[in-house]
C-alpha cells in the first residue's frame, strides 16, 4: 500500500493542479500521511524551476497548517486519533517517557523533526498532547519547514537534475548532521 501511495504522489507532480495536490499532501503529511511532500516537490521544481520558490512556499504553508491539525489531534483527540497514529508508526512505547520531558526541549524537537527525516507528524501530535505553548510550536514549525522546503527548492533551482540524487539519497543525512551540530553547538555554549 505504501508503494502505491508513493507512486500516486509522484504521479500527481505532473497533474495540472499539482500545486493544490502538493498543498494537500504537505498538509496531510504533517498529521497523518506517510509520504513527505519532497517526493512531489522534486519533479515539480525540475519541470518548472521558475516556480521553485512558490512550490516551497506552498509546501511550507500547507505543512504548518497540517501541523496545527496534528497539534489539535494531540490536544483534543489523542486517545481516539493520536495514539493509534503513533502506535502505527511504532512510537507508542516511548510516548509516556517522552511526554514528560518533551516541553523542556520542545523548540528543538519541532525544529529537528521539521528539517530532518524524522516523521513531523509524530512531533506535531506530541506537541498538542503535551500542551506545548502554541506560539512556540507555530514559530518553530514555520522556521523548520521553511528551512527544509526552501533548501530543497534552492538546490534544485541552482543545480537542476544533477542534484536530484543528492537530495533523494543524502540530504536527509546532511540535514540531520547539521541539526546535531547546531544543537551540540548551543549545548556547548550554554554549558561551557
Amino acid at each position: 500500500m505504501l508503494q502505491r501511495l508513493y507512486g500516486w504522489t509522484i504521479g500527481m507532480a505532473a497533474h495540472p493542479r499539482a500545486l493544490w495536490v502538493l498543498a494537500f499532501v504537505a498538509f496531510l503529511e504533517s498529521s497523518v500521511f506517510p509520504i513527505p511532500p519532497d517526493v512531489m516537490m522534486i519533479p515539480m521544481i525540475l519541470a518548472r524551476p521558475s516556480r521553485a520558490w512558490l512550490i516551497a512556499a506552498v509546501a511550507t504553508l500547507a505543512s504548518v497548517v497540517g501541523g496545527v491539525a496534528g497539534y489539535g489531534i494531540g490536544m483534543f483527540a489523542f486517545d481516539t486519533l493520536g495514539q493509534p497514529i503513533l502506535e502505527a508508526l511504532g512510537k507508542a512505547d516511548a510516548m509516556a517517557e517522552f511526554g514528560t520531558r518533551f516541553n523542556d526541549v520542545g523548540f528543538w524537537a519541532v525544529l529537528g523533526a521539521g528539517i530532518t527525516p524524522f516523521p513531523f507528524k509524530v512531533i506535531t501530535i506530541m506537541s498538542g498532547w503535551t500542551a506545548m505553548p502554541f506560539a512556540t510550536f507555530i514559530v518553530t514549525a514555520i522556521i523548520a519547514r521553511a528551512i527544509r522546503f526552501f533548501l530543497v527548492a534552492a538546490l534544485l533551482w541552482k543545480f537542476g537534475a544533477p542534484i536530484r540524487d543528492f537530495i533523494e539519497r543524502r540530504l536527509a543525512l546532511v540535514t540531520t548532521v547539521f541539526f546535531v551540530l547546531l544543537v551540540g553547538g548551543f549545548y556547548l555554549v550554554r554549558f561551557l
